[in-house]
């Protein structure tokens, strides 16, 4: 059996999870808005659909940060 162990990520892998983070947060404010304003249920039940499926991608991504964050350096490099 073979040990996987994790190694801590590059920054640039750092910057593209949190520029991730960001876009998705800004795409479940947008739909949130929309669903809050359209008058057409469907579109409404669309928006409310895709929060949840953006807000478990976010939730994905910080889980991953937390999991690497003891393989982070003390110091900045």
């Amino acid at each position: 059996m073979q040990s996987t162990q994790m190694q801590a990520l590059s920054g640039k892998e750092l910057e593209y999870i949190a520029d991730s983070i960001s876009n998705e947060d800004l795409l479940i404010k947008q739909l949130a808005a929309t669903a809050g304003t359209t008058q057409n249920s469907t579109v409404h039940q669309i928006c409310v659909q895709q929060i949840q499926s953006h807000s478990h991608h976010m939730s994905t991504l910080i889980q991953l940060l937390q999991q690497h964050q003891q393989y982070a350096p003390t110091q900045p490099q």
